[in-house]
């Protein structure tokens, strides 16, 4: 007990060596995880320390040593051998209307591998993979670790939260990060990343990493840069813009709506292109695909031939959903909203001019939905499911003066005319000429 108390009474001087810039011995590293693990350290004191290294940065070898302090702080899973070399999963710095985990878990499924992905909730104002999921009624995203192998011996994929032994210091450094400005430091996010993925004992993981202006990192250089700050041995990444929303719809419900369509082969054309080049990505690394092209093209055959939604189907089933609703929402046809509840009141913005769809700002959207309550300002906070939007343009698209261009889900708060405007301004319309895209997919870095 001595030890903790020594070690809280010298924790300032820790906070003053980083805020002046110094590094960090791997002892000091220690001494703060694990205070951070046990609460020996006061909360104000943790967001001091998450303040200095936002600020101050930190080399490679105190990002190293903090990522394997934090991973080893919980349990650490182990996996049957005959699973060897199937284990997989895919981690994205985070995006808007980023739904791809729901499709590429199934998909990768359906090839025969194994997918133990332990997900995140929203922060700031990317939506959280576990959010969407428990719009669905019945969803459980905690699973025990006996759970855990059980779906994932019966079905191939789950899709959990962290569980309370699994990296503890990550959960509760997570949840400062958001209340306290420090989301997007490079060794804060590359140590709540890798510290997870590498507790999942994996044979491949891959990252979709995002710059644009609806991403963490605004542009490529900075998302390589995190890309490399991450690499460790199986680690391929896939570099991918973010400025329009990836697919047409935002929020919750709407998102797993979307999802279900991609799993039904009617998905959107960016939604395929990153299912498919990530989970392709993934093949090739585990030697299941020759080559990209070849793991491209198998991904994608899981979404044409049902193979993925049959994989998803089961996983609702394995984590908690009754196989009524399992069934009738992987039904051809499915009355979405007759099991996903939707927002009491929609309302379409219509476009102010005319011309052709140039650009659609995924963060202003984003944020207006975010304070319409579809995300959480601090850990913990309940989310709005219903609340979200769906684009009714795509880019590239020509529209006339007072077509509809977006519908928007909400209840309360209501939509104020001052976020109308925000929304408005997220539309840029001009002559065809000025239309510059660019591919989806920017870049891919191999191990």
């Amino acid at each position: 007990m001595a030890h903790h108390e020594q070690s809280t009474a010298t924790f300032p001087e820790h906070i003053r060596k980083k805020r002046n810039g110094e590094q960090l011995s791997a002892g000091e590293i220690r001494d703060f995880v694990q205070g951070v693990k046990d609460k020996t350290i006061q909360e104000s004191q943790i967001g001091a320390m998450l303040m200095a290294i936002w600020l101050q940065g930190m080399v490679a070898e105190e990002t190293l040593t903090l990522t394997k302090e934090m991973m080893m702080s919980g349990e650490v899973m182990s996996w049957p051998a005959e699973w060897e070399g199937l284990m997989v999963d895919k981690h994205s710095t985070g995006g808007v209307g980023d739904k791809i985990s729901l499709v590429l878990a199934p998909a990768l499924a359906a090839c025969g591998c194994k997918v133990p992905m332990i997900s995140g909730r929203g922060l700031a104002h990317t939506g959280g993979t576990l959010d969407k999921l428990e719009s669905i009624p019945g969803f459980n995203v905690y699973q025990s670790v006996q759970q855990l192998h059980r779906i994932l011996e019966e079905v191939g994929c789950c899709i959990v939260g962290q569980t309370d032994n699994l990296v503890p210091a990550d959960k509760v450094m997570y949840a400062l990060r958001d209340v306290t400005s420090t989301v997007d430091s490079l060794p804060l996010i590359t140590g709540s990343i890798i510290s997870k993925k590498g507790a999942e004992s994996l044979s491949a993981l891959v990252l979709d990493v995002k710059f644009g202006n609806a991403a963490l990192y605004k542009d490529l250089g900075s998302a390589k840069l995190l890309a490399q700050s991450m690499f460790g041995d199986p680690y391929g990444a896939v570099l991918s813009r973010m400025n329009c929303p990836i697919g047409r719809c935002v929020g919750n419900t709407l998102e797993v709506m979307e999802s279900l369509e991609c799993l039904k082969g009617r998905g959107p054309d960016d939604i395929l292109e990153l299912v498919t080049s990530l989970g392709g990505l993934l093949l090739w690394m585990i030697g299941r695909a020759g080559n990209l092209e070849e793991g491209k093209k198998v991904i994608s055959t899981t979404l044409q031939n049902g193979a993925a939604l049959e994989k998803f189907q089961n996983m609702m089933i394995g984590q908690g959903v009754t196989s009524q609703i399992a069934a009738s929402l992987c039904s051809t046809n499915a009355d979405y909203h007759s099991i996903l509840r939707r927002a009491h009141y929609q309302t379409e913005l219509e476009t102010q001019g005319h011309g052709t769809v140039l650009d659609i700002d995924g963060m202003v959207i984003a944020q207006v939905l975010h304070r319409l309550g579809a995300g959480r300002s601090k850990a913990g906070d309940p989310v709005n499911h219903s609340v979200g939007a769906e684009l009714l343009v795509s880019l590239g698209q020509k529209v006339e003066k007072g077509q509809a261009w977006l519908r928007v889900h909400y209840e309360t708060p209501a939509l104020s005319a001052e976020q109308r405007l925000s929304l408005q301004g997220a539309l840029t319309l001009g002559p065809v000429d000025q239309l510059h895209t660019q591919p989806l997919v920017a870049e891919i870095i191999l191990p």
